[in-house]
């Protein structure tokens, strides 16, 4: 019944509305004059396919910018993307209605970043966040923790492993890419090397914030993550559990809660009107918007390493 109306959908687009070959993809390259075609979900992967791909790929994004990548429902115009795809690009588990489309009308063009990369389990955390995971409302974003592009050397990774698919999928454009990839990964390690130096000597270690997005980060620094909440932004936090991150607040001598450009401050202002922190922004680089402390990933991630140099008073 599912796939049917799926295929609905894409008839009622492509017979009732038209191809629309005019359009472009979200790097303004049309997917009618481009040697190929990616399809993604969230923003670190349309950033990589737009470095790696260059003006010759037209790269669709399907969340649209602003918006909470956890909560994407498709259009059935969006559906008929998918179906259309070279490739499309995923976190299996992170969004749903990606992963149930790609199952339906997209398998083969599939490159899942869970088939690329070890992605943590979701409920991997500190003791002191532990309080975070009592909490499940059903909204399940799957069994691992999605945000593996908080690691730059998880990010090379897939960065090579979406080169050598779009060499399959377009043999004569296989060197091009190979060399971006090349050129990303080098971008990237220089940036673990910065995170590597600015981390190295802090006066403190505890990282506090919202949902527990920054594993991958927290722990290749040997920094401490407390979370309010667990690795799905849509648990709100219980008042219990506020006032215990207060008290860990408290206890410590944190001086820094960090929210993120796409969650509501509420909770983080409230536990630092009670302890006297100040409040700041640290990006798990789901989408960019003006709250961002950049434009693109490298900037958002070099924002990320001051925020936090400053927050954990580091030499």
């Amino acid at each position: 019944m599912r796939a049917a109306s799926l295929g609905a959908a894409i008839a009622m687009i492509i017979t009732g509305c038209g191809s629309e070959g005019g359009d472009t993809g979200d790097n303004g390259v049309s997917p009618a004059d481009a040697d190929l075609t990616v399809v993604t979900g969230v923003y670190p992967l349309e950033w990589l396919a737009q470095e790696i791909g260059g003006d010759t790929t037209a790269v669709v994004q399907l969340t649209e910018p602003g918006a909470e990548p956890h909560d994407l429902e498709l259009t059935g115009r969006q559906i008929a993307e998918v179906s259309e795809a070279d490739i499309v690009f995923h976190v299996g588990g992170l969004q749903p209605a990606v992963d149930e489309a790609v199952d339906q009308e997209g398998e083969d063009a599939s490159l899942d970043v869970a088939d690329i990369v070890s992605l943590r389990p979701a409920d991997d955390g500190e003791d002191e966040d532990d309080h975070a995971h009592e909490e499940d409302d059903g909204h399940d974003h799957g069994e691992h923790d999605p945000h593996f592009w908080l690691d730059v050397d998880l990010m090379a990774e897939t960065a090579e492993a979406l080169a050598e698919r779009m060499g399959e999928v377009n043999p004569e454009g296989a060197d091009t890419y190979r060399q971006e990839a090349e050129r990303v990964t080098g971008e990237l390690a220089a940036i673990g090397e910065e995170y590597e130096q600015g981390l190295s000597s802090c006066e403190h270690r505890e990282v506090v914030v919202g949902h527990t997005a920054f594993s991958y980060l927290t722990d290749q620094y040997d920094l401490e993550q407390i979370g309010v909440s667990g690795v799905d932004p849509e648990n709100e936090p219980s008042p219990a559990q506020i006032a215990a991150i207060t008290d860990v607040v408290k206890e410590r001598d944190i001086s820094t809660i960090f929210t993120e450009p796409l969650m509501p401050a509420a909770t983080a202002d409230t536990i630092a009107a009670e302890t006297g922190a100040q409040v700041e922004v640290l990006d798990p680089l789901e989408g960019v918007t003006d709250r961002s402390p950049g434009d693109d990933y490298p900037s958002i991630m070099r924002g990320n390493l001051e925020a936090l140099t400053t927050a954990l008073a580091c030499e």
